[in-house]
């Protein structure tokens, strides 16, 4: 291999434009790895013309910069943290930061208006947040037509059908998917925290994340699990003897 010319590209980069049997590329190598050694032969047929440069007069040069972190670390680093990370939409097509929930407890939970567990679930959803609403808890329920079409109304009719039938105060969010690549971003954050029993996907209406005053995921239950049968788990983010 031979390299022709290294020129400098500002501060931190460097071009090598290197030959492989008559074939020509340019690699671009960042200036932020460690070491990188070139030879160079001493004769060359061809480079005659750069043989009076000092780099050419070695056999090798040793290059000094600093190591490149991973797309991965990066990836890592720019990542949401916490479910106060996310900005959502509610029923009216408000946006609303997460982040204003921060010191409380949640119980998120994807809902629908037609499933053989609506009436169930909301009725203990509601007796948990008037229960606990003033020590820290907060529900918040996100439609969701993906199993069964089993949530088809509008976003006005959902609520309404919630807060007169069920006399829910907590809000309700704008309609989302949850699995899929049109998952809400949300609901991915949600389930790379905590994995379900047979894959990270929701499996029906009513999943259950419970989510600490930090915005961690601490737990995730199946839509079977009754509301009132996590009280306990509840009560202990709430700090409640």
């Amino acid at each position: 291999m031979l390299c022709v010319s290294a020129p400098l590209l500002g501060r931190n980069s460097l071009l090598v434009k290197p030959f492989f049997s008559n074939l020509k590329q340019s690699l671009l190598f960042s200036s932020r790895v460690r070491f990188f050694s070139l030879c160079f032969p001493s004769t060359q047929t061809g480079v005659s013309s750069y043989s009076s440069h000092p780099i050419y007069q070695r056999q090798s040069c040793l290059l000094y910069y600093q190591p490149l972190r991973s797309n991965h670390t990066m990836a890592s680093q720019s990542s949401p943290q916490s479910v106060h990370s996310f900005t959502v939409k509610d029923a009216r097509g408000n946006d609303v930061d997460l982040s204003t929930y921060k010191g409380k407890a949640l119980l998120i939970v994807n809902v629908a208006s037609q499933c053989g567990l609506t009436n169930s679930n909301y009725t203990e959803l509601h007796q948990l947040y008037e229960k606990y609403k003033d020590q820290g808890l907060e529900i918040l329920a996100f439609p969701c037509n993906q199993f069964g079409a089993q949530e088809p109304g509008s976003n006005e009719e959902i609520e309404k059908f919630v807060c007169t039938r069920f006399k829910a105060e907590y809000p309700i969010f704008d309609k989302i998917d949850v699995n899929g690549d049109s998952a809400a971003p949300l609901y991915k954050f949600l389930k790379s925290s905590k994995g379900g029993l047979f894959g990270d996907n929701i499996k029906w209406n009513f999943s259950k994340f419970l989510v600490d005053k930090d915005g961690k995921v601490v737990d995730r239950y199946a839509p079977t699990t009754s509301p009132l049968s996590i009280e306990k788990d509840i009560k202990k983010l709430l700090g409640i003897s």
